[in-house]
């Protein structure tokens, strides 16, 4: 089998692509793209082999760092592994070879290139009897793994083949002449070192030419903003809000700025002295002709050309009544977010420049306050933490959840309280131990920890302390000259008292530049996503000889742990499925060289925080309109949230009180006035119910058309459904649209929610009812809307059918989606369960983590037995004779689709595992609840799909300790 597997696979990639076989065993190419990392490969490679072999010229410690998960699971399953790189050009760093080497199960040897050249690629990965193997131009290193143009083979081979044995016998060769790392590696990091050094010489001066001939030129986000606000200052706009990732350089795009306006007096406000100090550094090595003073509490400098302030001292009725009410022509506020106090709003009522500007990374609020608004809605740019990664703005950062210690089975949760507990010998050793291992960027470490609790950050710094790892503790509490002694102490290497970590619980959260962080530790559960990346982003700042940021995030047993996945992610929808997706692939997804890696202990604990949190709350429906009306500077609609990525509106419809969006806004929004007869409301009800999640396009297309033409006929939906979509011959689907929209398909206790909702008549000419609807503005707008809404989801979520159904393979769907899906005519899913036949087909449900306390009858041995192959069990008192397992066996042209979920917390839905052929059946036994021994068929099914690594990851993994 796994020869034909091979063979097939290779006629695929050789002889013709239109041949199908399996991805697993086809020879591909791997490269680089926006879409795609070899680096990627790599890790599913590492995770599912047996033995590993890897040959490098080049090795470097960002190469290694994403992967230390991966070696670290390696090594706890005792698999073994070599690695053989080279002193070639010596660019191997030794870091990197000495965290290799500190793995019980990686021998690790370089080959010395006195005589002869070694410019080697490649990866071998052992498998029971079976290699595989990626073979090109990618080193071991961040930019070649993820970033560079290169091409590199990946292949599939049993271990008789010429291609792996010819690989193992040059590696093994190779390997024979090469050295011992502990023989060479002093002698080499000394080699190393020197050329470093030279290397920075050289950089150093080159750098020095460079600015010396040029000025400061602006960034990607930069330039954007710079244009778009040129163009809001030619239309006599007065105000603008410019909204972008921490790191990615407000403070110099406002100063490109300034300079471009060239104002006489200029005013930037902030929240901290040690900000505004910064600010001007930056402002200095943009605009030389101006004078620059500070007023703060410590300065005074009334009469300087630009003036850098801090509110707290700039909002004294005696400080900012000494200037003109129109002193300033251009006036910014940085972290703008905070615009809503009071002494924000003294300054806004007093001051009338010819140009405001806001700079925020974060403008949603949670107190109902509306930043656009003072901004006259105008944004100059948005760039977010996913797009700044895109663009190359920030800094890559290599982020780890690693699950927190335990006490005598006791976790660390949102109520623990014991702070002997939290800075106990074992915690501070368990911290430190990860620290090192996962180690940093440069030639020492420079830490920032962020803690929850004041008390626990001095007794974690004392500890750090009495182990020889110097640290302090800042908080609110601290004055302004600890802070900068401090910060010094942990980025001037020229210090004498250096430090190596910072321990803080409510400051640096914003606002403050330190670049040099090359490591961050969260000690805290996650308050909110805005905090959660205002801390990541205190190590986003590129800076010289940084090459990335690793970010420690010690996660407990916290309610809130969901908000990870959904801060790294910057996804603000709320859609549990979308942070489980991100949760298993976000390594995969995320932009750039960065990489997001959790240990299964703590992938667990986020699974349950998603699971067990509940998003349908009026409350955070309010927040989230409330954010993106104030964004929008208008009620915003359906298509607006899906358009602005915000807020998930179908939460809002599957809340029994807003069943479609009129009746939310009639609950929320004060300015909203339409009003709609129950007739009318009735039948948007039905479309939101049961149109409006996307999952297929034929009942809106025919919604469309008869809003268009009065009538439809179904050649032309056909047309319409492939000149659109692709898809062709689907009369069965259009059918089953019809009888959706006659509510045929509905028992009768549903159509009774819907009233007399009717669309078109026998002819399929539109009804008078719906003639009426639509003739009414509030109506036709909801309508347009919610339809419109539809079709978007559709298009970016579940266009592209799988053999030949509207089920998107790896999406999720109900009971009730099936039935309609598969074009049964009536809703059968109440009486559904575990699965039916029916209309030429089986759909089977499949809850894979069964709850313990259901019937002994009903817990069926259903699992994976590998990626492209299921176990299932029909009902109890089966047998093999039985009409229906007579049917599954010998009815080949029953299509049966296979739908899994991971257990009932996950709701309703289940992913669509697609098409499945039975190839084995045995009758065996189950017992029931009175012990019983009960029949029961056992099916192993062959998937028509290969379940991707992640998701078969979620389904079979237990996740335990």
């Amino acid at each position: 089998m796994i020869n034909e597997d091979i063979l097939n696979g290779a006629r695929t990639a050789f002889i013709d692509e239109h041949i199908s076989s399996s991805p697993d065993f086809k020879p591909k190419l791997l490269f680089n793209s926006p879409n795609t990392k070899v680096r990627n490969e790599l890790i599913d490679n590492l995770r599912n082999c047996d033995e590993f072999i890897i040959s490098t010229a080049f090795i470097t410690l960002g190469g290694i760092v994403p992967l230390l998960e991966e070696f670290k699971n390696l090594e706890s399953r005792n698999i073994k592994g070599k690695i053989l790189t080279t002193d070639y050009l010596n660019f191997t760093e030794p870091k990197a070879l000495e965290k290799l080497q500190s793995f019980k199960n990686i021998e690790v040897k370089m080959f010395t290139t006195e005589s002869e050249g070694f410019h080697t690629k490649g990866y071998i990965f052992k498998k029971g009897d079976n290699y595989s193997a990626i073979v090109g131009s990618s080193n071991l290193t961040e930019a070649a793994l993820v970033k560079n143009k290169e091409w590199n083979v990946g292949f599939t081979t049993t271990k008789d083949g010429e291609i792996i044995n010819n690989l193992l016998n040059e590696f093994n060769q190779l390997w024979d002449k090469s050295k011992e790392l502990s023989d060479i590696l002093p002698a080499y990091e000394k080699l190393y070192n020197d050329n470093l050094n030279f290397k920075q010489l050289r950089k150093t001066t080159e750098e020095l030419k460079k600015k010396n001939i040029t000025d400061l030129v602006p960034n990607s986000m930069q330039e954007q903003f710079l244009t778009n606000i040129r163009n809001l200052i030619k239309s006599d706009e007065k105000r603008a809000i410019l909204v972008s990732a921490t790191g990615t350089g407000k403070t110099y795009a406002s100063a490109f700025a300034v300079k471009d306006f060239n104002p006489k007096r200029f005013l930037f406000i902030v929240h901290r002295e040690q900000i505004a100090k910064q600010s001007i550094n930056a402002y200095k090595n943009v605009i030389k002709d101006k004078t620059f003073g500070l007023l703060t509490g410590n300065k005074k400098d009334f009469n300087a050309d630009y003036i850098f302030a801090t509110i707290q001292t700039l909002s004294k009725d005696d400080i900012y009544t000494k200037f003109e009410k129109d002193e300033f022509d251009y006036i910014i506020i940085d972290e703008v977010h905070k615009a809503g106090a009071l002494s924000y709003q003294k300054i806004f009522e007093y001051f009338k420049p010819k140009f405001y500007l806001g700079m925020t990374a974060s403008p949603e609020r949670t107190d109902g306050f509306d930043i656009y608004e003072l901004f006259d809605h105008n944004i100059a740019h948005e760039i977010r933490l996913q797009e700044a990664l895109e663009e190359d703005l920030l800094c890559p950062f290599h982020y780890f959840g690693i699950h927190d210690v335990k006490f005598d089975d006791e976790e660390i949760n949102d109520d623990f309280r014991d702070f002997n507990y939290l800075a106990s010998n074992k915690r501070v050793d368990y911290l430190l131990e990860k620290s090192e291992f996962y180690g940093y960027s440069g030639d020492r470490i420079k830490a920032l920890v962020f803690c929850s609790r004041k008390d626990e950050a001095k007794l974690l710094s004392q500890e750090f302390n009495k182990r020889g790892h110097p640290s302090v503790v800042l908080t609110g509490d601290d004055s302004q000259a600890k802070r900068l002694d401090a910060i010094d102490r942990l980025t001037n290497d020229d210090n004498p008292n250096k430090l190596e970590y910072i321990f803080t619980v409510d400051i640096f959260n914003e606002g403050v530049d330190i670049p040099e962080i090359n490591q961050v530790l969260l000690v805290r559960p996650t308050e909110s996503p805005i905090i959660f990346i205002q801390q990541l982003g205190r190590g986003l700042r590129k800076f010289k000889n940084k090459d990335f940021v690793v970010i420690l995030d010690f996660i407990g047993n916290y309610k809130n742990n969901y908000m990870i996945p959904l801060a790294l992610s910057g996804d603000r929808s709320y859609d549990k499925d979308k942070l489980r997706r991100y949760l298993m692939e976000g390594n995969k997804i995320i932009p750039g060289v960065s990489s997001i890696n959790f240990d299964e202990v703590s992938k667990q604990k986020i699974y349950e925080s998603i699971n067990n949190t509940s998003f349908s709350r009026v409350a955070l429906f309010k927040e989230k309109y409330n954010n993106l009306k104030f964004k929008l500077g208008k009620i915003p609609l359906l298509c607006d949230f899906y358009n602005n990525a915000d807020f998930n509106p179908e939460l809002i419809l599957a809340h029994n009180q807003f069943p479609c969006y009129h009746l939310f806004l009639n609950k929320v929004e004060d300015d909203y006035l339409d009003t709609l007869s129950d007739d009318e409301i009735n039948s948007l009800v039905f479309i939101s119910q049961n149109l409006a999640n996307g999952k297929r396009p034929h009942e809106i297309l025919i919604l469309k058309c008869l809003m268009a033409n009065n009538c439809f006929d179904v050649d032309k939906i056909s047309n319409l459904l492939f000149k659109m979509y692709g898809i062709e011959d689907d009369l069965k689907s259009i059918e089953s649209a019809i009888n959706i929209l006659k509510l045929d398909f509905f028992v009768d206790k549903e159509k009774a929610k819907y009233g007399i909702t009717t669309f078109f008549d026998e002819n399929n000419r539109i009804s008078n009812q719906f003639k009426n609807f639509i003739s009414h503005d509030s109506y036709r707008k909801h309508l347009d809307d919610v339809l419109d809404y539809a079709l978007l989801k559709y298009e970016n979520v579940y266009l592209g059918q799988n053999e030949g159904v509207n089920l998107k393979l790896f999406e999720k769907y109900s009971r009730k989606d099936a039935c309609r899906l598969l074009n049964w005519p009536h809703d059968d899913s109440s009486t559904m369960y575990g699965y039916r036949i029916k209309h030429g087909t089986c759909p089977i449900f499949v809850t894979y983590d069964k709850n313990e306390d259901i019937s002994e009858s009903t817990k069926y041995k259903d699992e994976f037995i590998s990626k492209e192959a299921f176990s299932w069990m029909t009902r109890s008192k089966v047998k093999l004779e039985s009409k229906e397992a007579q049917a599954i066996i010998k009815d080949k042209d029953l299509k049966i689709h296979m739908f899994v979920k991971k257990s009932d917390d996950e709701g309703r839905d289940f992913y669509y595992i697609g098409q499945a052929t039975p190839v084995e059946w045995h009758q065996t036994t189950i017992k029931n609840d009175k012990g019983q021994i009960l029949p029961i068929v056992n099916f192993k099914y062959s998937l028509h799909n290969i379940v991707g690594d992640e998701l078969y990851d979620y389904f079979t993994k237990d996740f335990e300790d």
